[in-house]
């Protein structure tokens, strides 16, 4: 087969992985079927086995599109993205992953259906993205960005959740503030208000309740 040929096959499976992803973000992997992928794509389903061998093969194609779309965006070393989320830059996690993603893309709703029904492909990357805020957080420690924590572990957790509550509730928090958290206007007011409540704190103590 030429290499024309070649670039129409890529071409043409990335388009039907493409229209898998937002399908599937849509109504979730099991109430799409190969026929409607195909449609989606503008091929036919024949097209799809070709490519993908069945609708699994398609999942997995998909699954690790995205798993690598999302490592991506902390793919430097820890130390160097803890010196970037900390310097004069502004730069944060939330506003990386609104540049990586701009509105439009289906990959935060996709993230946020696996999170949800806790499938395995997202397990493993909350698994993997927990690991690096444990060490980005020693990162940050050793560099005087961060105050030591007394419970490493449930910080690094916290601070992931905090994240990827950005994600899981993107609709809600748009309607709650009137401006989707993901763009650069709604990126702008959550970071400003997180990076205060997290160097200056939220509450006050109570009188008579200062610890000794």
């Amino acid at each position: 087969m030429s290499s024309v040929d070649d670039e129409g096959d890529l071409t043409a499976k990335a388009n039907i992985r493409n229209a898998a992803l937002r399908l599937f973000a849509e109504r979730g992997h099991d109430a799409v079927t190969v026929r409607e992928i195909a449609a989606a794509a503008g091929v036919s389903p024949a097209l799809v086995v070709h490519h993908f061998g069945s609708k699994e093969g398609l999942r997995a194609a998909v699954d690790n599109y995205a798993a690598k779309a999302f490592d991506g965006l902390f793919s430097m070393d820890e130390r160097d993205l803890a010196e970037m989320l900390t310097g004069d830059s502004g730069a944060s996690i939330a506003e990386m992953f609104a540049r990586a993603f701009p509105h439009g893309s289906p990959l935060p709703a996709y993230l946020r259906r696996l999170l949800l029904v806790n499938d395995p492909a997202a397990a493993a990357l909350f698994g993997r993205w927990y690991a690096l805020t444990v060490r980005l957080l020693e990162a940050m420690t050793e560099i005087g960005a961060a105050r030591p924590a007394e419970d490493p572990a449930v910080r690094a957790a916290f601070l992931l959740v905090n994240d990827l509550a950005l994600v899981l509730l993107r609709n809600q928090v748009a309607a709650a503030i009137g401006v989707d958290p993901l763009t650069p206007e709604g990126i702008t007011r959550w970071a400003a208000e997180a990076t205060a409540v997290y160097t200056k704190g939220a509450f006050l103590t109570a009188p008579g309740q200062e610890s000794t």
